[in-house]
């Protein structure tokens, strides 16, 4: 727990950064206190603070937030309650997750992952299913206006910004995909609190601009989370791609926004919790998120929609869903397509359909559709191919192909070399357990797969 001596500390050092003394303080949280419709607050003094300054914790509920409020304005930046150490929820909720300020949940989370205490900063997620039920179609508007409504606070940002935020995520996501979560997802991290969010506070000369830069912002933030997700942690996954989702909304970009809600229905049903993945994905399918995305889009969408589908027992919506997606990425080709940092070709689509086919008990439809997978991919995805190669291998031993599982896990391990992601390590988890009945038996392939399956969960966990 943050102590009394930590609290004052980082209040009395942001006060000092800000040239306030506790009187001046007192007078513009009294200020604050009346634009926030507050009156029980008028009667703040120079002594509430010197107190709050000493570590006392504020015991009206409202007072954090105005002290963030009051320093935020004050040193041109975001400061949230963490930075305070007076953050005493025991635990997040869903309304948390799509309520508040949009760029102060953003910082928030970005600070508690950043923390020197990240254990204890983290310690209050949790993954929130209650927050798969989506705000309804009048909070997408209300977003959109509250962020147009926000008063810009920094310099002035122009197309060269936007252009070297989408080089950055560019570069972040390739080693993403080489290289997984595990690697340089703290410096996404940092890349998005302390470069692109001073940004959004910025002056934009046309509203073009400004939704793109939120489009940007969103779509690194999204990368936040989603290198959370294939790192295994997915709490803190889920706030990176909630405040994603109301990023994109405040751009007033629906096909991004359908696609994070694509990637949120994808964590949720990789966790269990089908029903509402399915509903997530239903979501993303919805007006302008699937009617305005690309051809390749509607594709990801269709599929990750099919998914969870099979994992409800709907063989023949999911059969649907498939069609549906073979058929826009058809559609696909030579079509003019937005900048985006994912990539969805036709082995992404086989190894999606392998999936969904896998869930419905088709094992041979699915070793047919996990082979065209990794048949079409290129090498610059050693993540995913070895993920593919993994699941391909388990049905193999799952249909008595011993030998055959043996030398596709090989080639899998192969590529798992310097890969750091949770998705992997899974991987080579159930290889372990796979081959478990074996050890001790002088099956010399099935040794050798499991030692090097242990060699690499050492390295990688």
């Amino acid at each position: 727990m943050t102590g009394r001596g930590e609290r004052g500390t980082r209040l009395s050092a942001l006060l000092a950064e800000a040239g306030l003394s506790d009187a001046a303080a007192a007078s513009a949280l009294r200020r604050l206190a009346s634009e926030s419709g507050a009156e029980e607050l008028a009667s703040l003094s120079r002594s509430h603070v010197s107190y709050w300054a000493r570590g006392t914790v504020p015991s009206h509920p409202r007072v954090p937030a105005l002290l963030c409020e009051l320093l935020t304005r004050a040193l041109g930046r975001t400061v949230t309650t963490f930075d305070l150490a007076m953050d005493q929820r025991s635990k997040s909720t869903a309304a948390d997750l799509w309520s508040g300020d949009t760029l102060g949940a953003l910082i928030d989370i970005g600070r508690r992952d950043l923390s020197m205490d990240r254990r204890h900063a983290l310690g209050v997620l949790a993954f929130q299913t209650a927050a798969l039920t989506l705000p309804g179609d009048s909070w997408w508007s209300a977003v959109a206006a509250e962020s147009h409504a926000r008063q810009p606070t920094g310099r002035r940002v122009g197309q060269g910004d936007i252009e070297a935020v989408r080089d950055t995520i560019t570069a972040f996501s390739q080693i993403d995909q080489r290289r997984g979560g595990g690697h340089a997802r703290t410096a996404v991290v940092q890349y998005l609190t302390s470069e692109v969010e001073p940004l959004l506070h910025g002056r934009f000369t046309t509203d073009a601009l400004r939704a793109e830069m939120f489009s940007a912002a969103a779509e690194l933030a999204y990368l936040s989370g989603w290198m959370s997700f294939d790192a295994g942690e997915h709490p803190i996954a889920q706030h990176y791609l909630t405040c994603a989702v109301r990023l994109a909304a405040e751009a007033g970009d629906g096909p991004l926004a359908g696609h994070i809600l694509r990637a949120m229905a994808h964590q949720a049903n990789d966790l269990g919790h089908h029903r509402a993945a399915q509903r997530v994905a239903a979501a993303s399918l919805e007006a302008d998120r699937y009617q305005r995305a690309s051809y390749r889009e509607r594709a990801l969408l269709r599929v990750v929609h099919a998914r969870t589908l099979a994992s409800t027992g709907d063989s023949k919506g999911a059969a649907a869903a498939l069609t549906a997606a073979e058929d826009a990425l058809a559609r696909a080709a030579g079509e003019e397509e937005p900048q985006r940092v994912w990539f969805f070709t036709e082995a992404s689509l086989a190894h999606e359909t392998a999936c969904t086919l896998r869930d419905l008990g088709d094992l041979d439809g699915a070793v047919r559709e996990f082979r065209r997978s990794t048949r079409t991919r290129g090498a610059a995805f050693p993540r995913t191919h070895a993920v593919t190669l993994g699941y391909l291998g388990e049905i193999q031993a799952r249909q008595g192909n011993l030998e055959q599982a043996c030398a596709t896990w090989s080639r899998a391990l192969e590529l798992m070399e310097g890969i750091r992601s949770g998705r992997t390590i899974s991987t080579a988890r159930k290889m372990r357990s796979a081959l478990s009945p074996y050890r001790g038996r002088g099956v010399r392939a099935a040794q050798a797969v499991d030692a090097r399956a242990a060699s690499y969960l050492e390295y990688a966990v």
